[in-house]
């Protein structure tokens, strides 16, 4: 999605593809057909898209699109206002008044340059619900005032097998990232943290109404990301998963394997989560590593949300033979964790990772949590108070998600 800055007083954006996670490095796909008449939403006001505004100040027409978020402007210092603009709408291109937007540890990462080089500077975010405010003329699956979300993709090839088979997540040819990621036009995707976004119909999730806006957003990255490999490895009633970290991942996890039917166990650092491990659905804490050695070969599955470097190997012992301990946390790329190989090769076990879902999946997610009541646990701040909200993350003092409310 082509992202023009128009404010005078910082440096252009260098529109140079980086790397991010290796596998998610974008390919550049074609250009997009542009400059189809749009629909608006009625109500809101008509005429130039620079004089047209949404009730948060972005512009409704055919664009292209002004409006701004908190972009990271070095890898050490704060976030910033930033002024730029959304590309214009394309045949099958989605206007999205956004509402809200989860802060995901993973814009934490990508921003601090843990997860690889980055172009500053950049606005991250991706876990985000809003309104549908236009619509390209060839939409066909969202109408004007729909509540809708966008979560970690916005495009793939859409050909290649992992694509075709709904895995967009997995694109073989790289899939392009809701930002820091480059898009077919070679300009780097901006993200959530933001009042306006443009996108393409296919990668635009609908919102049950069951779900409030505002506890949509997480689910789109956090939920998806504990949901998809608890489908995966087949976690059902009876079984025993234990979730290792209780942070915007993990408590989302143990609801969600909770509601599948698991007896749930939560591994955490911290004392003070114990009564929140249980009303999230666990039926048991660890706290001290002394009483791991208690649960030998007792959990058919493990989810590893930690999004830090630790040790896996007071794990493996725990895991029955034949089970997997899954990782979905990701810390810095530079800094690996170890295992011991014996305990793996004496039971054999499997260590293994997953990454986000497809869109299908995704959809499949926000129906199961609307069915069983399932939401994150949230704390609304304004846009002007995402750096003190990092602070509170990377303190590991969050309860268990902030959310941006861009009409705070």
């Amino acid at each position: 999605m082509r992202e023009k800055r128009d404010d005078d007083d910082a440096p252009e954006v260098n529109e140079v593809g980086h790397g991010r996670r290796e596998f998610l490095v974008s390919s550049t796909l074609g250009l997009a057909a542009a400059g189809a008449a749009s629909v608006l939403l009625p109500g809101r006001a008509f005429g130039a898209p620079a004089k047209s505004a949404t009730s948060t100040g972005a512009a409704v027409g055919d664009g292209p699109y002004p409006t701004e978020g908190m972009a990271g402007y070095s890898a050490t210092g704060p976030l910033k206002l930033m002024k730029f603009q959304r590309r214009a709408l394309g045949p099958k291109d989605v206007a999205i008044e956004i509402r809200y937007a989860g802060v995901c540890h993973s814009d934490i990462h990508t921003i601090h340059g843990d997860w690889g080089p980055l172009t500053y500077p950049q606005v991250v975010g991706h876990e985000i619900a809003g309104e549908v405010v236009a619509v390209g003329s060839s939409v066909s699956k969202f109408n004007l005032g729909a509540r809708v979300g966008v979560g970690t993709m916005v495009d793939s090839c859409r050909h290649c097998a992992e694509c075709v088979r709904g895995a967009e997540n997995y694109c073989e040819n790289g899939n392009t990232q809701t930002y820091a990621s480059k898009d077919r036009d070679g300009t780097i995707t901006q993200g959530g943290y933001s009042k306006f976004i443009v996108i393409d119909e296919d990668f635009v999730l609908k919102i049950p109404t069951a779900i409030d806006l505002a506890d949509a957003g997480p689910l789109l990255c956090a939920g998806i990301t504990t949901y998809s490999p608890l489908r995966h490895w087949s976690v059902a009633p009876g079984q025993r998963v234990a979730v290792l970290g209780l942070g915007g991942l993990g408590h989302l996890a143990v609801q969600l394997a909770t509601a599948m039917g698991a007896d749930v166990t939560v591994i955490t650092t911290s004392p003070d989560k114990t009564k929140d491990a249980k009303r999230f659905g666990a039926k048991e804490v660890l706290v001290n590593a002394a009483d791991y050695p208690k649960h030998k070969r007792a959990f058919d599955f493990i989810l590893d949300t930690i999004p830090y470097q630790h040790e896996l190997s007071p794990f493996l012992p725990t895991l029955k033979r034949d089970a997997t301990i899954c990782r979905v946390g990701v810390g810095k790329l530079t800094t690996p964790n170890e295992y011991g190989q014996m305990t793996m090769v004496l039971n054999r076990t499997s260590i293994a990772g997953s990454n986000t879902g497809g869109i299908r999946e995704t959809q499949d997610m926000l129906e199961f949590c609307a069915q069983h009541k399932i939401k994150p646990q949230i704390t609304k701040i304004a846009m002007s108070g995402v750096n003190d909200a990092w602070t509170k993350v990377i303190d590991k003092k969050a309860r268990y998600r902030f959310v941006i409310d861009m009409t705070a």
